[in-house]
């Protein structure tokens, strides 16, 4: 089951955070930081106004004594009121007719084109639980909560992924580029870019071209690349749509994933559902199929997944499962089938 973060989640989200591999910046492994941002989560749930809106979910495995196993959350608008820093993938030609030489150049462009997109933020998710049902939950349960209500968030999604580094902090990119600017490790720069400081660190940086050939093969090799930590978010977010092929992290040469709300797939399969009274009516369960669920609610909002007829437009549940949503009377449900395959 899918929630909104609530205060007594901290110790469990601080001991997540502790867990994540360097890199994963948003999920800072500070308390107080922490706590700023499940307060902040709660505003934003509250008020459509707030100006730094982040949302915040945890992923829970109710047959484990409502063990919090997951996170994952939503920055409104990239930048927070600032610019928002990543390097575009371009190619430069360089030609010279009277040489009959033409070369096509990869380059590096310092670009704050992102600002004001809507950021996919901190997923983190027990690598027990990584393989299962609950990593589709988490991750695309943040795009069924943005496409149920869009006026809240941009059209245009990112997610930054993390590049390579090792364990003790060593990452090729930054060594390569940010560092020849920075007296930082990339473990310290990672904690500057966590909190406010990330446009002032990128504004540092070259405003000219990084022409990739200059670069040794080892940091070449590295551009784009993906921490196996990654892998999972990763390839759920290519299969909704997500784009890989333009946009880097500018302090690990991850990539970062773009993509339009309307052409990703949860979006693309988004349908309300009423809720019949009575509990099941009975009948036989073939031909249902898994789907994301959500009440269409903010205050309360939580989702799940649950078997059910792709062609149906309404639903009779039972009623641990209307109590686990906090269905009252009224609420429509937002469904989002994830089968494979379209259905008909």
């Amino acid at each position: 089951m899918l929630f909104r973060s609530e205060p007594g989640d901290l110790p469990a989200l601080l001991r997540m955070a502790e867990a994540s591999a360097i890199g994963i910046t948003s999920l800072s492994a500070d308390r107080e930081r922490l706590r700023q941002r499940i307060a902040c989560s709660q505003r934003s749930f509250q008020d459509a106004d707030e100006p730094d809106a982040h949302y915040l979910f945890v992923l829970v495995d109710l047959q484990a004594d409502e063990a919090l196993v997951g996170t994952a959350g939503i920055a409104a608008r990239a930048g927070h009121g600032d610019r928002f820093y990543s390097y575009r993938n371009e190619f430069t030609v360089h030609a010279s007719p009277a040489l009959g030489v033409r070369h096509r150049i990869h380059t590096l462009h310092l670009s704050h084109d992102l600002t004001g997109s809507t950021v996919l933020t901190g997923f983190y998710i027990d690598p027990a639980h990584e393989d299962g049902p609950g990593a589709e939950l988490l991750s695309r349960g943040r795009l069924l909560f943005i496409a149920s209500f869009p006026e809240r968030f941009a059209e245009r999604l990112i997610s930054e992924h993390p590049g390579l580094a090792d364990d003790s902090g060593a990452c090729p990119f930054w060594d390569a580029v940010g560092r020849r600017f920075f007296d930082l490790d990339y473990p310290a720069a990672e904690r500057l870019a966590a909190g406010r400081h990330r446009s002032c660190l990128a504004e540092l940086l070259p405003q000219s071209p990084v022409y990739v050939p200059l670069l040794d093969e080892a940091t070449q090799w590295a551009l784009g690349q993906l921490h196996p930590v990654a892998e999972r978010p990763f390839a759920i977010l290519l299969d909704e749509g997500f784009d890989a092929d333009t946009w880097l992290n500018v302090f690990d040469g991850g990539p970062t994933l773009e993509g339009r709300l309307p052409l990703l797939r949860t979006a693309r399969r988004l349908r309300a559902m009423a809720v019949l009274p009575g509990g099941p009516h009975g009948g036989a369960a073939a031909g249902l199929t898994p789907h994301l669920v959500a009440v269409r609610r903010l205050q309360g909002w939580r989702a799940t997944c649950l078997p059910l007829d792709a062609t149906a437009r309404a639903v009779a549940l039972d009623d641990e499962t209307a109590g686990l949503l906090r269905l009252v009377p009224g609420d429509t449900l937002q469904v989002a089938s994830l089968a494979a395959a379209e259905t008909a």
